[in-house]
């Protein structure tokens, strides 16, 4: 699906910028933080602006020299747009995931919310992983978040603090089990025996 977005409008930049103003309406952004945010070339991100400005997508202000830019939410196309990107940061649309695997001895990933589209859930992302990269993980979220143009909302923790959080049967860590969600990396014995049993 991302591919497609980014054929259908024009360069991987602007896909992210759709994707970001589409998801984050009132939100204003300025261009170099539309760079760090979206993770793309500097040297588009002008002719990219110039063109959704040309079609009234978004708006543009100026602040003590600073221009800032937000979504025209009167724009004709809006809730079609936004109905496409939300079905395209779904799981398993959503490629960025896979360098989660990455940030240290990843046990479980668990993810809801965003990525199922379930607006209820507190959580995006849960992990339990050893030996944790912080600085790898950060990499990974910006990756992600880069992608779906949504910051995420993630918790990680190790197997020890898993097991403890289960046997308090701990009442965030139940409600997020039990709540609709997939999961992409689990190597905790008996974890899908516990999930069913909260389902029951």
């Amino acid at each position: 699906m991302p591919e497609i977005l980014e054929s259908l409008f024009g360069s991987k930049s602007r896909s992210r910028m759709l994707r970001f103003f589409v998801l984050n309406p009132g939100k204003e952004i300025t261009m170099k933080e539309m760079k760090e945010k979206m993770n793309i070339d500097g040297r588009r991100i002008r002719a990219d602006i110039n063109a959704l400005l040309r079609i009234k997508f978004i708006n543009e202000t100026s602040r003590k020299k600073i221009k800032y830019y937000t979504l025209n939410e009167s724009f004709p196309y809006y809730v079609e747009l936004r109905n496409l990107f939300v079905k395209a940061n779904t799981y398993p649309q959503c490629k960025e995931l896979i360098k989660l695997k990455d940030v240290g001895r990843v046990k479980l990933v668990l993810i809801s919310g965003t990525f199922l589209n379930y607006d209820k859930s507190r959580l995006d992302i849960m992990m339990v992983c050893d030996d944790l990269s912080r600085t790898k993980l950060s990499k990974a979220i910006e990756m992600i978040e880069a992608e779906i143009g949504k910051e995420v909302r993630y918790m990680t923790m190790t197997s020890d603090e898993l097991a403890y959080r289960l046997d308090m049967m701990d009442r965030f860590l139940i409600e997020v089990l039990g709540s609709p969600h997939d999961i992409i990396i689990n190597k905790i014995p008996k974890l899908q025996n516990f999930i069913l049993n909260l389902q029951k």
